[in-house]
């Protein structure tokens, strides 16, 4: 019995095929999008592991300089004398031409085991390490990005984090030109009893508890979870194909089932049997979508690294791995999709009374419109109550939830009322049948015109989030890169060299700061020197009155909206700068694109709280025209390296180009979430093609043109895209206020302005209505194609 009844209902795909392809392929690209994006967060992941296991990071406290800045060596051998058992690191990064390769210099011998991950745990040989040219431990593309001038052996390992590169540090100081200092030292875990007093032996160091390796991920965790919410929206977007395929195919078996029914079959194997095919029909288009996604993971990859990079300094493998964790996500989620999608019509089938009529259900369909009216309703107001009184970034994301769902839940009911009201005022036969022919297509494309109202939505809001940013981001960077020249000074001698330069040289700016905490959170400390750059530049979103005076003479200091939101602080409230000097906010200033917060104070107040911190890099006030003379001059008298200075335009453009790929992977998942969209119009329409044929014969018979009908198909397909798009453009502007005044203050601790784009909603509509008219273009040429034949046939069945 169970072959006889695997063969009817594999029979059914057979006959449909059309709806077998609708049924995997929406699945496999909705399984694709999820899983891409799964895969590059777990590169991503994998890859801060690797670069806590290498740094030692997760295993080791060190001991670092309370004010910031480096470890003179001299206290590294204090402190062995006094019975520590630490291990000096270096860190710089090292560039050459394009790129930029992180070197971490280590002492081998005292450096605790396990520091340099090799393959099967075995430790290198310190001889080598240590001697002649010595050698470079790292990623083959690591190595391969060194210059020519590192002439130690290189030695592939690619279990070291992506990008970074570990030598002995001797050479390591060389390379980065900071003999006789470290950065920090490694405190190894068991320490002897004997050993004197930090505060005896170096006051200014303190130790800092081992980090594991999920601090960079919490740091990234907005990033990444913004990857994951649009990986689900597209798979939601998948899952409204198959919802709309299995509950098309169930319509349609109705016949079947009943027969099989009353010939004998139980229920429940019935039941179990169809569960069974929709598991495997579900693994198919899993496999099919995992490698698929896959492939997009690789492509999207790159652009992820770089915006990593370039937004938290974080160093992510451009190469894909196949981790089990993502690959068994995305057969899992292809399997709770289908069971999520094919649930309903299972509980239907069991409800379903043996002698059921065969007909479509289309009256039950529209006796459900006040009910998806209703639920719209709720979440939507839950929507809203979480946008009022709502914390937190996952709250964020429900709301995000709530507010997509709840408005793609509207669609139907409010198209229902439009086509209604349309047929009311329609003059002559056609249009009257045109407006009612649609009302009784509409629970057939409900759902692809369900996941085109998704589609537009997030790419109005994302676009309109995205532009807003841009031009913020840019108007930022003007008033923030103020100074025509940035210079890095290698040595002390160069920094004071730089420090003494004059005319033509308007302003020397010094570029200070350290790392601390304020408040329980990470921050750093800006010292500013009183130059008008600063006064005529910088905006505030608060600010007390005459503030640039009160700064200046060291009555307070300026914060970011970051530290403002996170820490709770407000104008006037006093913030611990250094041990005894606690000072109060007098501006809170815009700080766009930085995950930390910030404290600025002004130029003799940081030199008096940290005298050990020497500025490295300033910028330079110089005369457009007298620009590169000063890069001459620099270069020529000073010993400045070329590649060490950075004009104002470089420094926009790097910014500019941070950002930009920052955001290539949301445009990607953007048009890629659209192309669903469009994919499942084209297979509603044509899954719909044949079923139409009784409404369509009729209205032939009487004197239509099969060319006039299948004008009016495309029209109708424009026409409801079109309304989609109208309804898609205040939930899109929705979804922006709320992903730029809530989740971006949740994620990130800034909030943007929001501004309008008309020329891009036009584009993106005129995109949607070319998507949706390619969708309907093919059933339209089948039907302007049909034999006469076919549509007389209609009228010999039993219907």
């Amino acid at each position: 019995m169970t072959r006889a009844i695997w063969a009817a209902l594999l029979g059914h795909w057979r006959r449909n095929p059309l709806q077998l392809i609708t049924l995997l392929a929406g699945l496999a690209l909705g399984t694709a999008l999820w899983s891409g994006v799964q895969a590059i967060n777990a590169e991503a992941r994998a890859s801060y592991a690797a670069a806590a296991a290498t740094l030692g990071e997760g295993q080791f406290a060190s001991l670092a300089p309370s004010q910031g800045g480096s470890i003179a060596q001299s206290t590294y051998i204090a402190l062995r004398r006094a019975g520590w058992l630490v291990s000096p690191v270096i860190e710089g990064r090292l560039r050459h031409g394009a790129q930029t390769v992180r070197i971490v210099g280590i002492e081998p011998l005292s450096a605790p085991s396990g520091i340099i991950p090799m393959p099967n745990g075995v430790a290198p040989d310190p001889l080598p390490f240590m001697s002649g040219a010595g050698q470079v431990f790292g990623r083959a593309e690591a190595l391969a990005a060194l210059p020519d001038t590192v002439t130690a052996q290189r030695v592939a390992v690619p279990e070291i984090a992506p990008n970074t590169v570990l030598t002995d540090i001797g050479l390591a100081q060389r390379l980065l030109n900071r003999a006789g200092e470290v950065d920090r030292l490694l405190v190894a875990s068991d320490q002897p009893l004997t050993r004197r007093s930090l505060a005896e032996v170096a006051p200014g160091l303190s130790e800092v508890a081992p980090q594991a390796e999920a601090d960079m991920a919490r740091l990234t965790d907005s990033f990444h979870l913004n990857l994951t919410a649009f990986g689900l929206l597209s798979f939601a977007v998948g899952l409204f194909i198959v919802h709309g395929a299995i509950g098309l195919a169930f319509e349609q078996r109705r016949a079947m089932v009943r027969t099989l029914r009353a010939l004998g079959v139980p229920l429940t194997r019935l039941i179990g049997l169809m569960a069974a095919e929709l598991a495997l029909l579900a693994i198919v288009a899993g496999a099919l979508g995992v490698a698929l996604g896959y492939a997009v993971a690789a492509a999207l990859l790159p652009d992820v690294a770089a915006s990593l990079r370039g937004l938290y300094g974080a160093e992510v493998s451009g190469s894909l791995s196949l981790r089990p964790a993502w690959w068994l996500s995305g057969l899992a989620i292809a399997l709770g999709g289908t069971a999520l999608a094919g649930g309903g019509a299972l509980i239907s089938l069991a409800r379903m009374p043996l002698l059921a009529s065969v007909q479509p259900q289309a009256r039950a369909r529209a006796r459900r419109d006040p009910w998806l009216a209703a639920l719209a309703v709720a979440l939507l107001l839950l929507a809203g109550s979480l946008a009022l009184w709502g914390h937190g970034l996952r709250a964020g994301f429900v709301m995000l939830g709530a507010l997509l769902l709840g408005g793609a839940l509207a669609l139907p009911p409010l198209l229902g009322q439009f086509l209604r009201l349309a047929q009311s005022r329609a003059q002559g036969p056609v249009a009257q049948w045109f407006w009612a022919d649609s009302r009784a297509q509409l629970p057939g494309l409900s759902l692809a015109l369900m996941a085109l109202l998704l589609a537009m939505a997030a790419n109005v809001g994302v676009s309109t989030m995205v532009s807003s940013f841009r031009l913020t981001f840019t108007a930022f960077l003007d008033q923030r890169l103020a100074a025509e020249l940035y210079v890095t000074a290698a040595t002390p001698e160069h920094a004071r060299a730089i420090e003494a330069l004059g005319p033509p040289v308007r302003a020397v700016l010094p570029l200070m700061s350290v790392e601390t905490e304020i408040s329980g959170q990470p921050a750093t400390l800006h010292g500013l020197h009183d130059d008008a750059t600063y006064r005529d530049n910088w905006q505030f979103l608060r600010a007390v009155p005459q503030v640039w005076r009160a700064f200046a003479q060291g009555e307070g200091v300026l914060i970011n909206e970051q530290l403002y939101r996170r820490a709770g602080l407000g104008l006037g409230d006093a913030i611990p700068i250094a041990p005894g000097l606690r000072l109060p906010v007098l501006g809170i200033y815009g700080d766009y694109g930085n995950p930390v917060g910030q404290v600025s104070l002004s130029e003799p107040l940081f030199r008096a709280a940290f005298p050990d911190v020497a500025p490295r890099r300033f910028g330079l006030r110089v005369p457009p025209d007298q620009l590169p003379s000063v890069r001459r001059h620099l270069v020529e008298e000073r010993g400045i390296a070329p590649d060490a200075m950075i004009d104002q335009s470089g420094l926009k453009a790097l910014s500019l180009t941070v950002f930009e790929r920052t955001f290539a992977v949301t445009a990607a998942l953007n048009v890629l979430t659209l192309a669903v969209a469009g994919f499942a119009m084209l297979m509603s329409l044509l899954t719909l093609a044949a079923m139409r044929l009784p409404q369509l014969a009729p209205v032939w018979a009487l004197g239509l043109t099969r060319r006039s009908l299948a004008g009016l198909d495309l029209l109708r397909a424009l026409v409801l895209a079109a309304l989609t798009g109208v309804l898609a453009l205040p939930l899109g502007l929705a979804l922006a206020w709320a992903l730029l005044a809530v989740v971006n203050v949740e994620a990130f601790g800034w909030r943007l302005p929001m501004y309008l784009f008309p020329a891009d909603y036009a584009r993106l509509t005129l995109l949607s209505l070319g998507a949706a008219g390619l969708a309907a273009l093919w059933p339209a040429w089948q039907l302007s194609r049909m034999a006469p034949a076919r549509l007389l046939g209609v009228f010999r069945n039993e219907r």
